[in-house]
């Protein structure tokens, strides 16, 4: 085995990435605090080529040294919007015909594994504040929430670790399936 080279990667430029076909996903950050938290949401949504982060509340926006950081120019090639209550962004995707999932340990959750993904639908991905994780007037408007089992002594992931895993399960039916997401 060789490791591979950057030119041989065939990673598209921020031009194709914005024009291209995007899994339909966006990402609603919920009070997130750590700019490097932010940035490494923005690189996994870009490997995804999800549709947009939302940031809301105390999240941080771009253009910012420490979201470039972990970013790596991720924060320029997927677009994103900014709300000063996330419940104003959670409303307008529920009015543009968005799943609003909430990922957060809630009675009655669905984990994640069981969660069954329908390619016609658009989904929202709600992740929440290091500390507080989603706030409960967001849950409240969620349509469901999904919790990712664990089996260790601590009781949650870091929310860009669980951004990772929550998204390649939901969007591994696009990118499983073809070059690019439908």
């Amino acid at each position: 085995m060789r490791k591979l080279k950057l030119n041989e990667l065939g990673r598209i430029s921020v031009k194709q990435f914005k024009e291209s076909p995007k899994t339909p996903i966006i990402v609603v950050l919920d009070n997130v605090r750590s700019l490097h938290n932010v940035g490494s949401i923005f690189r996994t949504s870009d490997a995804f080529r999800l549709e947009a982060v939302y940031l809301c509340g105390i999240t941080s926006a771009p253009p910012h040294k420490e979201i470039h950081k972990t970013a790596l120019g991720a924060e320029d090639s997927v677009k994103w919007q900014y709300f000063n209550e996330t419940t104003e962004a959670i409303e307008k995707l529920k009015s543009n015909g968005y799943l609003l999932l909430g990922i957060e340990q809630v009675e009655k959750s669905t984990p994640l594994e069981e969660f069954q993904t329908d390619t016609q639908q658009k989904y929202a991905v709600i992740l929440g504040n290091e500390v507080k994780g989603v706030d409960q007037k967001v849950i409240d408007l969620c349509d469901k929430c999904l919790e990712i089992p664990q089996f260790g002594t601590k009781h949650s992931f870091n929310v860009s670790v669980s951004a990772g895993i929550v998204l390649w399960e939901l969007s591994k039916k696009w990118v499983l399936t073809s070059k690019e997401p439908q």
